[in-house]
Parts: C-alpha cells; sequence; structure tokens
C-alpha cells in the first residue's frame, strides 16, 4: 500500500493554491481528505498534543484516512523527557491508534545528533519508550549511513526514513534502505541556496519538476517491493507547492504499475 500526502494540512498560504476561500482553519482537514488518504502531522512537534486534537482528528476524517505523527522536539531535539513523557504522548495519540488511523511516530533527529554510543543507545531508548508502535527515524547528518546502523534500525524494529533534499555537504541525499514494515519517504525539496535560512519557510520553498519527481518511481518501486507500507510526504509547503507535487505525484504512481 502506498500513501502519498503532505507534511501539514492547515497553511494559511494554501488558501487559494488548494483552499477556497473563506474556509476555516477547523474545516480544513475534512477538505483536504477529500483529495488525499494520508497527512503526516506536524504540529507535534512544537507541543505536547493533547488527546482532544485527536479525538477531532479522528471525527473529521473518514475510515480509511491515516496520519504519521511527528514527535515531539522534546524526544528528537532537546531530548530532556522521560518515559513518562512517552506515555502522556501516545495517550493523547490514542484515539488514532484506536480507529486505526496511525500508521506510525516519525522521530526526525537534527543535523547535530551525531554518530555515537550515546545517541545510539538513546535510539533504543525511543524504541523501548514507544514499544508497540511503528517508529520511523530520518536522519539528517551522513555519518549516520552506515551498516551497522542499518543492521541496527532493523534489529530494533525502526524505519528508515529516505529522503530528497539539496546536495549539500553533510547531508543525506537519496540513500535507500528498507528497515521495517515501513517505507518513508519525505521529500523537503532542493533549495540548496536557502537551506540554511533564518526562515525555515524558505528551506522548504521549492516545486519539483515532474522530471524530478518521475526520479523517484525507480526508487518507491525498490522499496515497495520490501514493505507492506510505503509513505511519500511532501514537505515542500509553502503556497501549496506540496499539494501541487503530491498530486502530481499520484498521477505518476497510478500510471505506473508498482
Amino acid at each position: 500500500m502506498i500513501y502519498v500526502g503532505t507534511s501539514g494540512f492547515s497553511y494559511i498560504d494554501w488558501i487559494g493554491p488548494f483552499y477556497p476561500q473563506g474556509i476555516k482553519k477547523s474545516d480544513m482537514l475534512e477538505y483536504y481528505s477529500r483529495f488525499f488518504d494520508f497527512t503526516e502531522l506536524n504540529s507535534t512537534y512544537y507541543h505536547m498534543p493533547s488527546v482532544k486534537l485527536f479525538g477531532s482528528l479522528n471525527n473529521k476524517t473518514p475510515d480509511n484516512f491515516k496520519f504519521a505523527v511527528k514527535l515531539y522536539g522534546g524526544f528528537t531535539h532537546k531530548r530532556d523527557l522521560s518515559k513518562a513523557d512517552a506515555e502522556k504522548f501516545v495517550n493523547s495519540v490514542k484515539p488514532i491508534i484506536e480507529s486505526r488511523k496511525l500508521l506510525c511516530l516519525l522521530a526526525q533527529l537534527p543535523y547535530s545528533f551525531n554518530y555515537k554510543q550515546e545517541n545510539i543507545d538513546y535510539i533504543k531508548t525511543l524504541r523501548s519508550w514507544f514499544e508497540g508502535i511503528e517508529l520511523c527515524i530520518e536522519f539528517r547528518n551522513i555519518n549516520w549511513i552506515r551498516k551497522d546502523v542499518i543492521e541496527l534500525l532493523k534489529k530494533e524494529n525502526v524505519g528508515f526514513v529516505c529522503v530528497d533534499e539539496p546536495r549539500i555537504r553533510g547531508l543525506i541525499g537519496p540513500v535507500l534502505a528498507v528497515t521495517s514494515s515501513i517505507s518513508y519517504i519525505r521529500m523537503h525539496g532542493r533549495n540548496k541556496e536557502k537551506w540554511y535560512s533564518n526562515e525555515e519557510s524558505e528551506r522548504y520553498n521549492y516545486l519539483y519538476s515532474k522530471e524530478e519527481l518521475s526520479e523517484w518511481l525507480p526508487r518507491i518501486h525498490q522499496v515497495s517491493n520490501y514493505s507492506d507500507i510505503t509513505i511519500i510526504a511532501f514537505n515542500n509547503h509553502p503556497v501549496g507547492k506540496a499539494i501541487r507535487n503530491a498530486m502530481e505525484m499520484k498521477e505518476l504512481l497510478n500510471a505506473t504499475v508498482i
């Protein structure tokens, strides 16, 4: 099964390019779900979510809709939380766990998270804290691209997140690996000049051409052969670019036998 969608859905600058004028933010997910059956929820990175949030998300989406939920930054960037905080996070997500709408949790680790024993142990800790739930990890630093890391992820049943991003020294690039039942691909854009901009939205301000999207078709075919579920999330969100590219990717996949 292949799910294509966007990283987040409630962007004000999507009104016009995607959402109709006058739409309320509270109505955006229901409208979005008419076109896609998956979204990556990013707001949970910025604050610990509530069970009320996920109850609302569950009620606004059809039975076949799926979510990937980004872990709160305290788990991935500050790394100053506890098992009790992880239990609190899971409890908040329960409405979509119980309705079988949760595909996985996404742990996006920062570039400063380097390959060393302390951080290897932390990955094992995260896995134990979220035991019983599919967990996928996105590395930003190329020093994690090692055979022993891939074997570690397989052993711990943690998914490896493949990325499309600018070709900048130190970043990972389009490395493919399947380490769990889920293959996860995040399309960040190739805005090399603005990647280290102080404005995070500028980093992802990029529109893929159809030729660039087509480069991923054989890669998607490759990873989907070794996984039960493949997720493709477009994070190039400014002014609805992610929506446009996600729709184009769906068209390309529909025209291709995967």
